[in-house]
């Protein structure tokens, strides 16, 4: 059957790698992917090895994002991660290169890996290159921000849709420091990527070596029996969670590097993300919270010399083990500083913000833990009154009619891991919540997650969830909820007696789904505050 793929005789005596593509034309962040595998294939050929490409899913988060398809995006991260493990083990290869770009494609590729434990490499498939409308670099998240812009009257409907048009070039995964960008950075700081993978252009030449050269790397480390788990340490996962935060990544970081930590059997809590934030600065003044697009990082040197500098100032662990088959203080060894008078990346003397933005909150409204973004913008407390919606397609028709006012805290539920199912993310509303520039006077809170382009005075992840009867699942309107990030609390003011009311009334809603994929993984899943994966022991 391999003779009839193309194997010859020669073959069964080298190594064989599997390449696995996430190609696919239903996102622009996947869609050249097909052409990166094969670059791959040529590097594991050429460095003495046989490749085998295959291929998984992929949807797109942005293209589903405030619809009942939003609620297979998490889902798939784990429909992929064990397509790839079922591939691998079927077939009996030695080693993976991974090839993703989209949002849940990254992790799911290195859950596999972790799984596995096969040489492995994993390689981004590149960040895409801004758009231009009205003489201004422009992104999806510009879209986003711009429906509520509409809804309030300061942009016409023809300009919205010449925006449309343009905000997404070509090829690649979104342009901000949003989820790609920020786990594929995490990835490299994990160690199991080459070299600034994370910081190049999809389309590029940088891109096409990259591939190739990762090729080459999986056939030294089967070579070597090199696999990821001699890499996924703690010190790893530390050096990941730092390196997030300088950047001012992502809030699905967190949810993906629990789930890694999980399949690679490394302790890892959120309290590990309350520690290292406490003194590690943001460093980085990338979108959504900032001025500048991946593009320009990558202009001036990418990641490694925002690595080599925190590793410079102790916050980086330099032993750490990589891919390339060296330590990571070997690796940025020889890297240079960025050139003079940049302004995408601050000194460590001088950040942005002298701790992390992503502040892990608890309280009578999150036993369990819940993630914040607090970019410092939005100060670091908000009190206001409830406005309790079930779903987020009502919380999001009730922002852009202009219900909701300043003060108030938009409370969506039934949107967690299990509720959803899914867990969706609440790109629409906090973006319309911008777009009407009610950004720094209204608060958003939910059982459900954020897109990484979401900014504003937000928490997530909120454990328990409503859906198993969470506190969240208590609120009604009008009441009065707290954020305060200098405490680390979310809570609501009420009576213990009332408390105690409202608990005895309340009633488990029954599921959404009783078939198919979604009841599955609502079956299966555990808690955001554990990385919402569905294998927990």
């Amino acid at each position: 059957m391999l003779h009839a793929v193309g194997f010859t005789r020669a073959d069964f005596q080298k190594s064989q790698v599997g390449v696995c593509s996430t190609w696919s034309q239903v996102t622009p962040c996947n869609v050249h992917i097909d052409v990166l595998a094969r670059h791959a294939a040529e590097g594991v050929n050429g460095a003495g090895g046989k490749a085998s490409i295959f291929n998984t899913i992929t949807v797109s988060d942005g293209i589903s994002m405030g619809t009942e398809g939003m609620k297979y995006s998490l889902v798939s991260r784990e429909v992929i991660a064990d397509s790839i493990e079922v591939v691998m083990g079927a077939e009996g290869l030695d080693g993976l290169v991974a090839i993703g770009g989209c949002d849940k494609n990254m992790p799911a590729c290195v859950m596999a890996m972790a799984r596995l434990n096969r040489p492995s490499v994993f390689v981004y498939g590149g960040t895409i290159m801004p758009g231009i409308f009205q003489n201004q670099p422009v992104d999806i998240v510009s879209v986003f921000e711009a429906v509520g812009q509409h809804a309030a009257g300061k942009l016409s409907a023809a300009a919205l849709a010449d925006l449309e048009q343009h905000a997404c070039p070509g090829a690649g995964s979104c342009g901000g420091m949003y989820t790609a960008n920020t786990m594929a950075s995490a990835i490299e700081a994990l160690g199991l990527s080459l070299p600034n993978s994370s910081a190049q252009a999809a389309i590029s030449d940088d891109k096409k070596r990259d591939c190739a050269n990762a090729g080459a790397a999986v056939v030294r480390l089967v070579q070597d029996n090199l696999r990821p788990r001699d890499i996924l340490t703690r010190k790893a996962f530390e050096n990941a969670i730092t390196t997030v935060i300088a950047l001012g990544g992502s809030t699905n970081a967190v949810l993906h590097l629990l789930a890694i930590a999980h399949a690679a059997e490394v302790k890892l809590s959120l309290d590990d993300f309350t520690r290292l934030g406490k003194r590690v600065p943001v460093l980085a003044d990338l979108k959504p919270s900032g001025k500048f697009m991946m593009a320009e990082l990558i202009k001036i040197g990418g990641l490694t010399p925002l690595l080599k500098r925190l590793l410079d100032a102790g916050l980086l662990h330099g032993d750490a083990m990589t891919v390339t088959g060296r330590t990571l203080a070997e690796n940025l060894r020889d890297t240079r500083d960025y050139p003079a008078g940049q302004e995408v990346v601050r000194a460590v003397a001088d950040p942005i913000k002298k701790n992390s933005h992503l502040v892990v909150l608890r309280g009578n409204l999150a036993p369990e833990g819940a993630m914040a973004k607090i970019s410092g913008k939005e100060g670091e407390t908000f009190t206001g009154r409830a406005r309790v919606y079930d779903r987020e397609e009502a919380a999001l028709a009730a922002i852009l009619a202009g219900k909701i006012k300043k003060g108030d805290v938009v409370v969506i539920r039934y949107e967690g891991p299990q509720g959803g199912p899914g867990m969706r993310e609440m790109l629409s509303p906090t973006s319309a919540i911008m777009g009407r520039g009610l950004g720094a006077e209204v608060a958003l809170i939910t059982d459900g997650r954020f897109s990484g382009g979401t900014h504003g005075f937000v928490v997530g992840h909120i454990t328990p969830e409503a859906f198993v009867g969470g506190p969240l699942a208590l609120v009604k309107n009008g009441d009065t909820i707290t954020i305060d990030a200098r405490t680390r609390q979310l809570s609501i003011d009420i009576t213990e007696k009332e408390w105690r009311a409202r608990r005895k009334a309340w009633k488990p809603r029954k599921p959404r789904y009783i078939r198919g994929v979604l009841a599955k993984y609502a079956r299966q899943v555990s808690t955001a505050s554990t990385g919402a994966v569905t294998d927990l022991d």
